[in-house]
């Protein structure tokens, strides 16, 4: 399933844990927030306490820096942009908003198995999502051809774009970067940000979805410093029902 773990040098003490974490298979029908709490019990209970601490101190940092009091808000302009798609075409926000609302998901990568959880979770509710009016894309600061890479792993139809560099993620208060001195234990588990990324910054995107109507006016924000919590499609879909009835008044 979603979940896999990228291939790594010999590392006996997470051989057994990586097995035993890509056995595990989680239902596509429970909702994501229980989808992704269930791989953290299952990773938590198989991955060396060292190493899930360092993992976990960019999420701490986080918190106690008050990161996502930054981000953009309900209720104001969300910034335009043209970023190239998993194939080299350019996307730009502003064309995909003359046909209807956009949903924007912020992710952190491949080698992510919580924002693959999330990623399928809204390819199966993608057709909700467009008969709704509304268009999908995923952002990530990977390159494109690892953006391709996702998209045929999770077997996705919406566009994955390229944010390299962070530009786009910058503009909607996202980025941070990871510690030199955790950067050892993202490598342990395959997160490999430069190889992944393109470049030696160590920067990622907290995740977060965004709603932009299309006035380009930003309608629903969520952004959370842990990399587990991510919103159900439900609650963008609702949203979206919401703002559909109040636009037929």
């Amino acid at each position: 399933m979603a979940t896999n773990i990228p291939h790594q040098q010999p590392d006996p003490s997470l051989d057994q844990a990586r097995s035993a974490i890509q056995a595990l298979e989680i239902p596509t029908d429970i909702p994501l927030q229980q989808q992704t709490d269930a791989f953290f019990a299952h990773a938590k209970s198989q991955v060396p306490a060292d190493l899930l601490k360092d993992l976990m101190s960019p999420v701490e940092q986080l918190i106690a820096s008050g990161a996502a009091e930054h981000v953009l808000k309900e209720g104001i302009q969300g910034p335009d942009f043209t970023l190239l798609d998993a194939l080299g075409n350019a996307v730009t926000l502003s064309q995909l908003l003359k046909q209807g609302p956009v949903v924007i998901s912020f992710y952190r990568g491949e080698w992510c198995p919580y924002c693959n959880l999330e990623l399928r979770a809204y390819e199966r509710a993608l057709p909700q999502l467009q008969a709704l009016g509304a268009s999908l894309v995923a952002i990530s600061p990977q390159t494109p051809d690892h953006s391709l890479s996702v998209m045929e792993k999770q077997q996705l139809t919406f566009r994955v774009l390229s944010d390299v560099g962070n530009q786009v993620a910058r503009q909607f208060g996202l980025v941070f970067t990871i510690d030199e001195a955790v950067r050892a234990a993202h490598r342990r588990i395959g997160a490999n940000l430069p190889a992944f990324n393109g470049d030696e910054s160590w920067e990622l995107p907290m995740a977060g979805t965004f709603l932009i109507d299309q006035s380009g006016t930003i309608r629903l924000a969520f952004v959370d410093p842990d990399f587990s919590h991510r919103l159900d499609p439900s609650v963008v879909i609702a949203r979206l029902k919401e703002l559909q009835g109040a636009s037929d008044h």
